[in-house]
């Protein structure tokens, strides 16, 4: 190729493994930083040819999945990285149905009773015992159990 500048250095496309290992573990600060200290290119230049390592890799990927899809008989459309996550606004269907009131010295209390409205919204059920409980009590009958053999052995 002719090159009209010849004072200009050749513009290398191919990225070196150390970036494209930062690009793929998605470490682009770094990778930008990297790629234009190796190559004395700006910022801005080694930004873009990281972003158009990035595109070419996700299409590549998107190629893949396309195949992969099709051998599947999954269609296109349900596959996509460009597409955004659909957010529907539903605020006028938000209701508020506790009020927030912090009065002085209740508000632990506020914040017990908050926790225990959530759980059984939830549908959960506190156990008999809790869990420290058993913990204490599989203690005293081991050391209970212990005692009994030792008072066995030596009384």
């Amino acid at each position: 190729m002719f090159n009209a500048d010849p004072s200009s250095k050749p513009v290398n496309t191919k990225l070196p493994k150390a970036i494209i290992i930062m690009i793929e573990k998605n470490n682009l600060v770094m990778a930008i930083k990297t790629l234009a200290a190796d190559e004395n290119i700006s910022m801005d230049e080694a930004k873009v040819r990281i972003d158009a390592y990035e595109t070419q890799l996700k299409v590549k990927q998107q190629q893949k999945l396309n195949t992969i899809a099709n051998k599947q008989g999954i269609p296109n459309q349900a596959i996509s990285f460009d597409r955004e996550q659909e957010t529907e606004d539903k605020s006028d269907t938000l209701v508020k149905n506790r009020l927030k009131a912090n009065k002085t010295g209740k508000s632990f209390k506020n914040l017990q009773d908050g926790v225990e409205s959530q759980l059984d919204d939830l549908g959960y059920k506190k156990p008999l015992l809790p869990y420290w409980m058993k913990r204490l009590l599989v203690i005293a009958v081991v050391m209970a159990g212990l005692f009994w053999i030792l008072w066995q052995v030596f009384g």
